[in-house]
C-alpha cells in the first residue's frame, strides 16, 4: 500500500533515446498529484489516455502523448502509479524528467527500486524477482522459459506449499508439548509431523538432485577457444562470432585480454571466449594476458585447443598439461585448407581430446560440422526439456538447509526429543521463508536489486 510519507519515485522505464516511444514511469503516493499538475485530471484506472504533459511550474506544453494511471494497490509495484508514453527524444525525456524532479517529495529511482517496491508491498515473492531479473537478461528462448516460469512463481508456491505442511507438522509437535496433559489431545502426534516432515524432506531431495540444470541453463555453456600463438583462435572466434570481433594478424601475442561472444544454438546459451595465445613470453602485457587465458580457461566448461595443422612442428602440446587430462577438451586442427600432409598424433595426444575436429577457420571449410557438435554439445550440457524448479545457487543452499534441518529433525523423533524435533522444523520452516523472503532477507536484497535496470 502507498505510504503518505514515502518519496515517489521516476525514471526512464524504456530503452536508450532516441526512440520512436519513451515511457516515464512513477510510483509512490504523489503520482495521482503529478497527474493533476502536469495533465490537469486523472486519466481512467488503466485505460490509456491522450493528453499533453506540461511543466508544472510554468505550464509550458512538453509534449503530447498517451497517460496512464494505476491506483494502488491493483499496480506492479502496489502503490499508486502513473506512465507517460511520449516521443522518445532526448530533449522530451529530458525535459519530463527534470518537470518531475520540481516536485515536492519526488526523486529519480534506484536501480531496481520499483521492483523492490513490488517485492515490498507483497507483489512479487523473491523467487519470482529473480525470475524477472532472469527474463530481462535472457539471451535464448531456453532461458526466457525458465525465467518466465519464475516470474510467474514455479519455484515460489512450490516453497510456500512446503513451508505450510511443515508448518502442520509443526503445529502438532507444538500441540503435544504445549498440551499433554489435555485429555482431548492424542498421545502419539510426533509420528504423524515427522512423516508429513519427511514426504516434504523427499520432494525437496528429488528436486536437488537435477544436476544443477537451471544453474547450467542461466549461465550457459562456456566454451573457451586456447591454444599457441598463430594457430587461428581469433580467426576461429571472428568466424563464429560472424564480424570481426578480434583483432586478426600474424604477428604472435596479438590477443591480450580475453574476449566473449554468446551465441543461441537452437536454444542453448553458449559464451565462447578467445584467448591470448599460450606461451612463454618476457612481455609483461603478453604475460598477463596469457596468465588470463590460463585462468578463463580452467574455468570454461569445454576447451577448444586450437592448433596449426599446416605444419606439424608447430601442433604444439606442451601448454595442455596446465588443466589436466580430466578437462573437457576438443582438438581443433586448423588451417587445413593449407595442409600439404596430415600430421600423426601419437595415441598419448589422443586420448587427451574428446573430439578431433579438422576445419579451416580463414574458408569456413568444417566451422558448420564444428557448430552442429558443439549444439549437440551444449543441449547434453543443460540438460533435458523439463523445467528445472532450482536456477540460482540462493536456491539450493536455501533447499540444502532445509533438508540438513528435517534429516536433524527426524534423528531427534528416534529418541522423542519432542522440544528438539519442534526446533529444526521452525529452521527448516525459516529456509523457506527466506527462500520466497518471508523472513531475514536483507542481506541479500541489496545483492538481488542492484543488477536490475534504472526504471525496472
Amino acid at each position: 500500500m502507498s505510504q503518505p510519507d514515502r518519496a515517489t519515485i521516476f525514471a526512464l522505464s524504456s530503452g536508450r533515446p532516441p526512440a520512436a516511444i519513451a515511457v516515464v514511469r512513477l510510483s509512490g503516493p504523489g503520482a495521482r498529484a503529478a497527474l493533476e499538475t502536469m495533465v490537469g485530471r486523472v486519466p481512467e484506472p488503466r485505460r490509456a489516455t491522450l493528453a499533453r504533459v506540461r511543466h508544472p511550474h510554468d505550464g509550458e506544453i512538453i509534449d503530447e502523448g498517451l497517460v496512464l494511471w494505476f491506483p494502488g494497490p491493483r499496480s506492479e509495484t502496489g502503490e499508486d502509479m502513473a506512465e507517460f508514453h511520449l516521443h522518445g527524444g532526448r530533449a522530451v525525456i529530458r525535459a519530463v524528467l527534470a518537470a518531475l524532479g520540481c516536485l515536492q517529495g519526488f526523486r529519480m529511482a534506484e536501480p531496481g527500486e520499483f521492483t523492490r517496491r513490488a517485492f515490498e508491498n507483497g507483489r512479487l515473492d523473491l523467487t519470482a524477482v529473480e525470475g524477472l531479473a532472469d527474463l530481462i537478461f535472457a539471451e535464448t528462448e531456453a532461458q526466457r522459459r525458465q525465467a518466465f516460469r519464475h516470474l510467474q512463481g514455479f519455484l515460489g508456491q512450490q516453497a510456500e506449499d512446503w513451508r505450510l505442511r511443515l508448518v502442520e507438522a509443526l503445529a502438532l509437535v507444538e500441540a503435544r508439548i504445549d498440551f499433554s496433559d489435555e485429555a482431548d489431545v492424542p498421545e502419539e502426534l510426533l509420528a504423524p509431523a515427522l512423516q508429513k516432515a519427511q514426504r516434504v524432506r523427499d520432494e525437496i531431495a528429488e528436486a536437488l538432485a537435477d544436476s544443477r540444470r537451471g544453474e547450467r541453463l542461466r549461465e550457459g555453456l562456456v566454451v573457451a577457444i586456447a591454444g599457441p600463438p598463430n594457430a587461428g583462435k581469433s580467426t576461429l572466434f571472428n568466424r563464429l562470432a560472424r564480424r570481426e570481433a578480434a583483432i586478426v594478424s600474424p604477428l604472435p601475442g596479438t590477443t591480450r585480454d580475453v574476449l566473449e561472444i554468446h551465441l543461441d544454438l537452437e536454444g542453448a546459451p553458449v559464451t565462447v571466449l578467445d584467448t591470448a595465445g599460450i606461451r612463454a613470453s618476457d612481455d609483461p602485457i603478453e604475460q598477463e594476458g596469457v596468465e588470463r587465458a590460463r585462468a578463463r580457461a580452467a574455468t570454461a566448461d569445454l576447451v577448444l585447443w586450437v592448433v596449426d595443422g599446416s605444419d606439424c612442428d608447430e601442433m604444439n602440446y606442451d601448454s595442455l598439461f596446465m588443466f589436466g587430462l580430466e578437462k573437457n577438451m576438443w582438438l581443433i586442427i586448423n588451417k587445413i585448407d593449407k595442409i600439404k600432409s596430415s600430421c600423426e598424433l601419437t595415441n598419448e595426444q589422443k586420448l587427451q581430446f574428446k573430439k578431433i575436429i579438422p576445419l579451416s577457420a580463414r574458408t569456413g571449410e568444417g566451422v558448420s560440422k564444428l557448430l552442429e557438435i558443439l549444439t549437440e554439445a551444449a543441449h547434453n550440457y543443460l540438460g533435458g526439456n523439463e523445467p528445472a524448479l532450482v536456477t540460482r545457487q540462493r536456491h539450493r543452499l536455501a533447499l540444502e538447509e532445509t533438508v540438513a534441518a528435517l534429516a536433524r529433525a527426524n534423528a531427534e523423533g528416534v529418541h522423542g526429543r519432542e522440544d528438539i524435533v519442534a526446533e529444526e522444523l521452525r529452521m527448516a520452516c525459516q529456509a523457506l521463508g527466506r527462500l520466497t523472503g518471508r523472513v531475514d532477507v536483507e542481506e541479500v536484497l541489496d545483492v538481488i536489486f542492484r543488477d536490475f535496470c534504472i526504471g525496472k
